[in-house]
């Protein structure tokens, strides 16, 4: 039997998240009952007080344990707790001793989208991969920079730590569970019942490429302004460089420490995301795109619209466009 214990935090808890997880696991615990087996999950809820309100005060949940009350179990769910992230972790800074002493005995540890940041603030993500909602990578990086975040993913697996992407992301991480736990047959029933993609592995399609400009480096905000205003040019890293009163090399590093991304990468991010907005709300066709957004070689920017957005640009095209699917 695995033991597992679904965290209340203080503060914004997703209820979706906490309900979801819960039903997920008994039903699972249901179908091995019908057919005959013994079930595999016994599930808890356990906080910092055996009730906690949220969304102030419109509801509650009961956990009915606290963690003090837990002194071992074999997997750790954590929700997403909206809000300030730094008041979440004061809020929460009880669970950090408790969370990396379950680690220590253990004990496997899940973060389900922002939730990742309570996870963070324990150490145990540190030179690991994890993910969180792509909305809140930038704030993630500044505040664990040893972590290595992937966003785009919508799962993370490495020792014993999981994590999941944005919002209900959450759902194909706690599949993803399911299968290994209780196998491949179970999963797909899962997928069935709770009609989740199984098969779904990134959130690069959703991901809305914001600018970056949370820094304080004003010569490479120039830069990127400039870029994005003439994307749809050929840019290349010496004419910036020449732009700015500034050497290549200079500008390269620079331009890497305030955004996270190289030049190049930039370009294509900003590319890429004006060619998302036109295969959405045009009816203009993937070569009058691609060369509107600075791109000449229809296999180059196939190649790079797919590593960003995880998608073939007429795949893009065809789930995104109102009008197409209104057609």
């Amino acid at each position: 039997m695995k033991h597992v214990t679904i965290l209340i935090p203080e503060g914004e808890t997703s209820l979706s998240n906490i309900e979801a997880t819960y039903k997920m696991f008994n039903k699972v615990n249901e179908a091995l009952t019908a057919s005959g087996k013994k079930p595999l999950f016994t599930v808890q809820l356990a906080g910092l007080n055996k009730e906690t309100s949220l969304t102030n005060g419109l509801f509650s949940v009961k956990a009915g344990l606290t963690i003090k009350d837990v002194d071992a179990t074999n997997l750790i769910i954590i929700p997403a707790v909206h809000g300030d992230v730094n008041k979440v972790l004061t809020d929460n800074r009880e669970l950090i001793p408790w969370l990396t002493r379950q680690y220590g005995q253990g004990a496997e540890i899940v973060s389900l989208c922002i939730g990742a940041f309570i996870l963070a603030s324990t150490g145990l993500l540190n030179g690991k991969v994890c993910t969180t909602h792509w909305l809140m990578a930038d704030e993630f990086r500044s505040m664990f920079p040893e972590v290595n975040l992937q966003a785009y993913k919508i799962i993370t697996d490495e020792a014993g730590i999981y994590t999941s992407g944005g919002a209900y992301s959450s759902l194909n991480l706690i599949l993803y569970l399911v299968e290994k736990f209780a196998g491949r047959e179970m999963a797909l029933l899962s997928s069935k019942v709770f009609e989740i993609d199984i098969e779904r592995s990134s959130q690069s399609p959703f991901i809305i490429f914001k600018g970056q400009k949370e820094h304080h480096d004003e010569v490479i905000k120039k830069t990127q302004i400039f870029i994005e205003n003439h994307y749809h040019e050929k840019i290349t890293v010496d004419q910036l460089a020449s732009i700015f009163a500034i050497s290549r090399r200079h500008l390269e590093r620079r331009f890497k420490k305030a955004t996270s991304n190289t030049v190049l990468e930039y370009v294509q991010r900003v590319r890429i995301e004006a060619a998302k907005m036109s295969l959405e709300s045009l009816r203009e066709n993937v070569n009058e795109v691609m060369y509107k957004t600075g791109y000449t070689d229809p296999k180059a920017f196939r190649t790079i619209f797919r590593k960003i957005t995880g998608l073939s640009p007429l795949e893009y095209r065809s789930r995104y466009n109102k009008a197409i699917n209104a057609a």
